[in-house]
């Protein structure tokens, strides 16, 4: 190994949703809290909940959060594969940073070679530039039927002559099975990398599980480095819309004395963490809405943003949702949207050359004036300005591929100040005359305080601020769940004889 580059340690799965990601960023909390200059890695991510560095490039959200949790600012070279799933066997496939094309699953596995070189290139630069590298795997780890065109899991920690970490899921059961199981079916040369095991999401009495690490550890002659408790008491971004699935349709309507938000769950929702420092808000009542319902009592209604915007228009029409949205608009409620749904809001989505979905037209909802075609240029951009009617400052990013063109007569939403630290007087989004339809195209949009503040306020009037507990900055809130996700993993997980397997 070059002496000149940083250790790596490489946080496999036995499976997708295992907690890989989590992990990773507890190691990168506990490791830059010991004075190491330590970056995550994921060669290859798969996730439609993206974020845009300064540098104007785009990369996968957990690894944002896992920088975020090192302490540093985030850079393409940490996810330097990113997939943005278009579709359920096609995805749009983003190089460091920038999108490269559209591709199904199965041309996509034809050959890999090419992508894994990329991303060693951008691992060897994070190597050169910190002292030590987190990489995180992709999915489970022994696909066996996947295992030759597969970069992400041993063919990277390999490249980087990192040690594994595989970590199981004991909430969803067999983890015996699972590790063991994965142990059997992996290579001797990827066994042989594999030096301990974390086991993620234990309830109950610890001592119960004695049994079974020794088990383990007899049957595989490695240690259990960690049983690590469930937890819900720390807010940390998640990758993808998985754990949406547990916050949707709730049986419960609206709620008396708090403001009342509904979210339509499209099918290919994307950066749904918008919604977050809502959601986190002991004053607000959130909920992610897939099958169509009144909306009546709803204070307002968010269509977030979507990695394929016709579809989910198509899907929000078949199932009545525009009915239902009509109906609700009709009564006076209001109705905002984001990105792509910002977009639907319109009356036409066009896609000419088939960017996003087959080529061809679909008709928007009709309830502000504009259109929408679809471009293969992406805007991608960290964006500065205000938001006119209040005039307090957004800051928040930008990732579509759509251009839209006001047709009638609307009123702009942001005053543009920079896109990507260059100066612009451009505006964005629309708002209705009445105010009550308004779309833009910044997301981030409620990690700004004030903005936030003043939005729920006018929701809900008796809305206070500092209720329960001071607002923070969105960052200072991030950095306390980054501290208490950092003490939780230090609590459980033997960080010694972690750093003793990475050999530092």
């Amino acid at each position: 190994m070059n002496s000149n580059l940083a250790p790596c340690v490489s946080i496999l799965g036995t499976g997708s949703d295992v907690g890989k990601s989590i992990v990773a960023a507890a190691l990168c909390r506990i490791f830059r809290d010991e004075g190491f200059k330590v970056a995550p890695f994921k060669a290859q991510n798969m996730s439609n909940n993206s974020s845009v560095t300064h540098e104007g490039g785009e990369m996968g959200r957990a690894q944002v959060v896992q920088a975020q949790a090192a302490g540093i600012t985030p850079h393409v070279d940490m996810n330097p594969v990113l997939l943005k799933p278009s579709s359920n066997v096609g995805s749009q496939v983003i190089l460091q940073g920038k999108p490269l094309y559209n591709v199904s699953a199965r041309d996509y596995f034809r050959n890999t070679d090419e992508l894994f070189q990329k991303s060693r290139e951008s691992l060897e630069r994070l190597r050169k530039r910190y002292e030590l590298i987190v990489i995180e795997g992709a999915g489970s780890c022994g696909e066996v039927n996947l295992m030759q065109r597969d970069f992400v899991n041993f063919k990277t920690a390999q490249a980087a002559d990192a040690p594994v970490i595989l970590v199981a899921d004991i909430d969803r059961g067999g983890v015996f099975a699972q590790l063991i199981g994965t142990l059997a079916v992996i290579p001797e040369k990827h066994r042989n990398q594999v030096k301990g095991f974390i086991i993620n999401r234990f309830r109950g009495d610890p001592t119960l599980f004695d049994e079974g690490i020794t088990y383990l550890e007899e049957k595989t002659g490695l240690p259990v480095l960690g049983l690590v408790p469930f937890f819900d008491h720390i807010k940390i971004d998640s990758e993808d819309s998985v754990l949406l699935e547990c916050l949707v349709d709730p049986k419960e309507g609206p709620t008396p004395g708090k403001a009342n938000i509904a979210v339509l769950r499209f099918p290919h929702i994307s950066n749904f963490t918008d919604f977050l420092p809502l959601e986190n808000d002991s004053q607000v009542n959130l909920h992610y809405l897939q099958q169509p319902r009144s909306l009546v009592d709803y204070d307002i209604v968010l269509l977030p943003g979507s990695k394929n915007v016709r579809s989910d228009l198509r899907w929000l029409k078949s199932g009545g949702w525009d009915r239902r949205l009509r109906e609700y608009s009709a009564g006076g409620g209001e109705i905002g949207g984001i990105c792509g749904g910002y977009q639907i809001l319109g009356s036409s989505i066009s896609d000419p050359q088939g960017v996003e979905d087959l080529k061809g037209e679909d008709v928007g909802l009709g309830m502000l004036p504009l259109k929408t075609i679809m471009n293969p240029q992406k805007t991608l951009s960290r964006s500065v300005g205000r938001w006119i009617d209040s005039g307090d400052p957004i800051e928040g990013y930008e990732i579509h591929m759509g251009q839209t063109e006001l047709t009638g007569d609307l009123d702009s939403l942001i005053q543009l100040q920079s896109r990507n630290n260059e100066a612009t007087a451009e505006c964005d989004g629309a708002i209705s005359k009445d105010g009550k339809v308004w779309g833009t195209y910044f997301h981030g949009l409620f990690d700004n305080k004030p903005f936030r503040q003043r939005f729920l306020k006018r929701l809900y009037s008796n809305y206070q601020p500092d209720h329960g507990q001071p607002d923070l900055p969105i960052s200072e809130f991030r950095n306390q769940q980054y501290d208490l996700l950092a003490a939780h993993f230090r609590k459980h997980v033997n960080i010694e004889k972690t750093k003793s397997i990475i050999g530092i």
